[in-house]
């Protein structure tokens, strides 16, 4: 459900709508009284009769005002059209050339931004012509570089994705990647950027008319009648201050409009990567259930689906451990559970259900305010997680003031007795202090505090202990395992020493699905799926002969994007058969393999 539009954002629509009624209404209605000369009235102060006065020739300068709207748009509209029609062009490419004509255009591009966008375009605007045509091109062409640059920005923040990774492996060109890949996943900012550029368009060409680079006479916009009202600008001052604010006034609609649709927008990407399409099922609930999932699938465009139909429940008390190789689908699936899938990804399910209530049939606030007290994230980074510009005690205040409906005064006290549930010494001190001024132990201490704040039922813990020493993961370990007593919880790991330490269940994901479930006693006794075996033997011990390497697991994991006929495991599996590569097993009895192994004693 998207954020509805703020008050400034109907301000802003409201301004356009009368900017743009009085441009399709504008001549019909005043064309004849502006052009109406009157000797007799020459720069005559506004009246009753002439709103904004008259000027040289005795026109009524308020007709004039509401007769230009119609070509003030107009030539702005041309302007933004062909600047942010250039500038894609221009930042596209790049993802199109080779290395290096990619390098020459980027340098090309940088040059161009060096350059002030204004000299630019009054520039160019005398070496085409003075005039509308002189002041359209060299307006477009100065906002070129800027859309360039914003459209290489944003390309290069899709680049690094896997779904395009995958798309490069499977051999797709690279036009096929720029319109159906980079494009359609970056052209929601642009269009808000065009929004507000609009605005400025109106403003930059306005400035031209004035400075005498742009439209002119006969023909004449709000900044042609800005320069002409200069001249009695001391006996009727109505005549510059009316057009000057005809000019403020559409370029205040076009970039209130265009602010608000980009904060409605941040609230509707993080809508789509959590909005979910669901077959009505009856399910009965299952008692003691804080999550359960049923047939979860997170698909991305290009028809790439890094997660693949999961179902598991994690009931009340007990931590469930998510492991496998990176890639796998591990923390995607936790962003969907937490409604953070990253936009364009969606989310279909059968059925998700958080502390007993249905998060596919809840409104865009009920989830987030569901989201924000029943469940709580520790990311593997705590400095992303920490706002660097803020000090930690008042982002914890925040969560109780938000969800809690806490006073400032009680949200800080309970932001302190947080920080010491976590062991952090002296919690009234670190509250006042910044993220930087943690260790990273500490850092991530303050991430589990955070999440404390509103009791949540769920705590998910994504690879909480990667970025730590040994002695401080056993810390966290430690600590975790006492925040969640009497909660669920899932924690996300590579490791199966880790999860082995800290949860009663294994999931075990590979490419996106669930290959095998099973508590951690059968874990170490001898899993029964060959990717899980192999796992568990990749690991050092005490016991491994440190003059032979590592073993190690042959091959790769499969694509988001590649199709699985079989078991994707087959490929990499010494025990795989004909049938395991024709036909993909089902989940049954904890596993899903055609050839389980079988269990065998002590393996660690």
């Amino acid at each position: 459900m998207a954020r509805r539009i703020s008050p400034t954002g109907l301000l802003g629509a409201a301004l356009i709508a009368v900017v743009l009624l009085l441009a399709i209404a504008g001549p019909p209605l005043w064309g004849e009284a502006a052009a109406r000369m009157d000797t007799g009235g020459i720069n005559a102060p506004a009246s009753a009769e002439h709103w904004f006065g008259t000027d040289a020739l005795g026109r009524d300068v308020f007709a004039r005002t509401m007769v230009a709207a119609r070509l003030s748009l107009l030539l702005a509209t041309l302007a933004t059209l062909l600047g942010v029609g250039a500038g894609i062009v221009l930042g596209a490419l790049p993802m199109v050339l080779g290395r290096r004509g990619a390098r020459a255009m980027t340098t090309v591009v940088e040059l161009l931004v060096a350059f002030p966008g204004l000299l630019l375009a009054m520039a160019l605007a005398v070496v085409v012509g003075l005039g509308s045509r002189g002041a359209v091109l060299g307006l477009g062409c100065a906002m070129a570089p800027g859309f360039a640059r914003l459209t290489q920005t944003l390309a290069a923040s899709v680049a690094g994705s896997d779904y395009l990774a995958a798309a490069k492996v499977l051999g797709v060109g690279r036009r096929r990647r720029l319109t159906h890949y980079v494009l359609p996943n970056i052209a929601e900012p642009l269009i808000l950027n065009l929004t507000v550029s609009f605005g400025q368009s109106l403003l930059a060409l306005a400035g031209l008319s004035f400075l005498g680079l742009g439209v002119q006479a006969p023909e004449y916009d709000w900044g042609r009648l800005v320069s002409d009202g200069m001249t009695g600008v001391y006996i009727s001052p109505m005549t510059t201050v009316g057009p000057a604010a005809a000019i403020c006034v559409a370029a205040l609609g076009f970039t209130l409009f265009g602010e608000s649709l980009s904060q409605a927008a941040s609230g509707r990407r993080a809508a789509r990567g959590r909005s979910a399409v669901r077959e009505h099922v009856s399910l009965p609930p299952e008692p003691g259930a804080v999550l359960r999932v049923e047939e979860l699938t997170v698909t991305f465009p290009g028809g790439l689906r890094p997660v693949r139909g999961l179902s598991f429940t994690v009931r009340q008390g007990e931590i469930v451990g998510i492991v496998g190789e990176s890639g796998s689908g591990k923390s995607l699936t936790a962003s969907a559970v937490a409604g953070l899938v990253p936009h364009p990804g969606t989310v279909t399910a059968k059925r998700l259900e958080l502390a007993g209530h249905d998060l596919l049939g809840l409104g865009e606030r009920q989830r987030r305010h569901l989201l924000g007290t029943e469940l709580a994230m520790v990311f593997q980074d705590p400095m992303s997680a920490l706002n660097p510009a803020l000090r930690v005690g008042a982002q914890l205040a925040e969560v109780a003031t938000t969800h809690r409906g806490a006073s400032a005064a009680q949200a800080r006290e309970l932001a302190v007795e947080r920080l010491g549930e976590v062991a952090l010494p002296e919690p009234a001190r670190l509250a006042r202090q910044y993220p930087h001024e943690y260790s990273g132990g500490m850092r991530q201490r303050a991430v589990i505090a955070m999440g404390l704040m509103a009791e949540p039922g769920l705590i998910v813990a994504d690879e909480p202990t990667t970025a730590l020493d040994v002695t401080v993961q056993r810390q966290i370990l430690r600590l975790l395992r006492e925040v969640t007593d009497g909660r669920a919880g899932v924690l996300i790991s590579h490791d199966l020493a880790v999860v082995a330490q800290l949860c009663s269940r294994v999931l075990v994901m590979y490419a996106g699905r669930i290959v095998e479930e099973l508590t951690v006693e059968e874990l170490r006794a001898g899993p029964a799926h060959p990717y899980t075996r192999a796992l568990l033997d990749s690991l050092p011990t005490l016991d491994s002969d440190r003059s032979k390497p590592l073993r190690t697991i042959p091959g790769r994991q499969p694509g988001p994007g590649e199709r699985l006929d079989g078991c994707p495991f087959a490929p990499r599996c010494e025990a795989a058969s004909d049938r395991c590569r024709a036909e993909r097993p089902a989940l049954t009895g904890g596993v899903a393999c055609h050839h389980p192994l079988k269990t065998k004693e002590a393996v660690r």
